[in-house]
């Protein structure tokens, strides 16, 4: 299997196992998008998103497999939802920088990026979150 699938595998094994604020059950998917009637639960799914491979010596490589995590679900539009879905991101991204992935142990997270932290357009129009993280790990080989 493709060292980015065993990767995502990875991290969906670390997320299903970590205690977090509210209840995840993390999968690893191609795409990420749900029908809107299936957003009132939580979903946070992991995906493959790139790979980007650097030259260290004659004999070895250095991969940056990026994996994005998203974390979506319809909301009320309290503060409270919404500040609660922003503490679940934040967590998940402590976790993720925090905790070796025990099922894939060569990979470490050098960096975590969540650039906007949510979709302003899926709130104004689907009453959605949704926010990515997207995992850097590298592994040489």
């Amino acid at each position: 299997m493709a060292i980015i699938i065993d990767i995502a595998d990875a991290v969906v094994q670390l997320l299903n196992q970590a205690s977090f604020s509210q209840t995840v059950a993390a999968e690893r998917r191609y795409q990420p998008i749900f029908d809107l009637s299936e957003m009132t639960d939580l979903h946070v799914s992991v995906v493959p998103r790139g790979v980007i491979r650097k030259s260290l010596d004659r004999a070895r490589d250095s991969f940056e497999y990026q994996i994005d995590i998203a974390v979506q679900q319809k909301t009320d539009m309290s503060q409270a939802a919404l500040d609660g879905l922003m503490t679940l991101v934040e967590e998940i991204a402590d976790c993720v920088r925090k905790q070796a992935l025990t099922a894939y142990p060569d990979a470490h997270c050098t960096e975590i990026k969540n650039d906007p932290v949510y979709a302003a357009d899926h709130l104004e129009e689907f009453r959605a979150f949704t926010s990515v993280l997207t995992a850097i790990y590298r592994v040489w080989r």
